[in-house]
């Protein structure tokens, strides 16, 4: 009989089939006490989890007591409570490696269009506004040359190095917990502490995860610590920004403007007063939306739970002490 795994993420058919070659498998629609308790067997049972955008805590698992490994669709795990998981000796299983270069790319098109005021602009045209050749009040700034401060420098913030040193020309200042050799010497980055970086970047990019060290890391000593001229970028976790400061900071103009691609609450309410502000450039949490990338986080997964499961956990584990 094969193993039993639970299934709470629509899969690819050719990625269903895998993992179907490998389990017995429990499709379900997410992981709410009430889908829990109609599949009670099939938790109780079940080794293996697989799926994204659903919390992962204590309570699911004592429904889980089979429970060896769970892998989710995502490089971020902050849905999972990664304490609990390893008192249970639960792997957690991670796509660290199949978003990056997407993510990068989206990092720099927030730098553009906010700059650029390419959101902006676009509707004017759109509403009718182009009526004769543009001035002043439809000017942007410059990307290229200027000064990028990217806040994490992990596989994600590397990428965007490499894009804004070889591709726009611009002086790469970073802040992480280590010294990035690698960056330093492909982009002759310089390392700094956090204030040095808001101080000097015109671009302060934050691709942070969420920890309890990094919440709220960006509130108001620090954009006030940033150029009037600067534009802050967070395609991170949300939650890494004090929204109601960020939103003051813009208003009162000390900063120049904003691409964000999360948030505090995701969808982003409709009251929001971020979606009122003609300087801020608001996407739904794209970084990784194309179809290539989301296929292979998912092949990646599929992946990572059959490795987990049979005890191959040399890449993408979280705490493969638990072993």
């Amino acid at each position: 009989m094969k193993p039993s795994v639970i299934l709470y993420k629509s899969l690819p058919d050719d990625l269903q089939r895998r993992l179907e070659a490998h389990f017995s498998v429990t499709k379900v629609p997410n992981l709410d006490a009430d889908t829990v308790q109609k599949n009670a067997d099939a938790f109780k049972n079940a080794v293996g989890l697989l799926g994204s955008s659903e919390k992962v805590d204590a309570a699911l698992l004592d429904n889980m007591p089979a429970l060896r490994a769970t892998s989710t669709i995502s490089v971020g795990y902050d849905n999972f409570d990664v304490d609990a998981l390893n008192d249970r000796r639960v792997l957690l299983m991670h796509t660290p490696t199949a978003l990056t270069e997407t993510v990068a790319d989206t990092l720099m098109a927030l730098i553009l269009s906010s700059a650029r005021r390419v959101v902006e602009v676009a509707e004017r045209v759109k509403a009718g506004e182009w009526t004769k050749g543009i001035g002043p009040d439809w000017f942007g700034t410059d990307v290229h040359h200027k000064t990028i401060g990217i806040v994490g420098m992990g596989r994600i913030g590397l990428a965007l190095a490499q894009r804004a040193h070889f591709g726009f020309g611009m002086p790469v200042l970073y802040n992480a917990r280590r010294q990035h050799k690698e960056a330093d010497e492909r982009f002759n980055a310089r390392h700094c502490d956090l204030d040095t970086l808001l101080q000097e970047a015109d671009f302060v990019c934050s691709i942070l995860p969420l920890t309890d060290e990094t919440r709220h890391l960006f509130g108001a000593a620090e954009f006030a610590k940033m150029k009037s001229s600067a534009i802050f970028i967070n395609a991170g976790r949300g939650q890494v920004v004090d929204e109601n400061a960020l939103i003051a900071a813009l208003k009162a103009g000390e900063i120049h403007a904003a691409g964000l691609d999360v948030f505090e609450q995701e969808p982003l309410p409709m009251s929001s007063e971020l979606l009122t502000l003609p300087n801020v450039v608001a996407l739904p949490h794209i970084g990784s939306a194309t179809h290539e990338t989301r296929y292979n986080m998912a092949a990646t997964a599929v992946d990572n739970l059959i490795d987990a499961l049979n005890g191959k956990i040399e890449k993408n584990c979280v705490n493969p002490q638990v072993k």
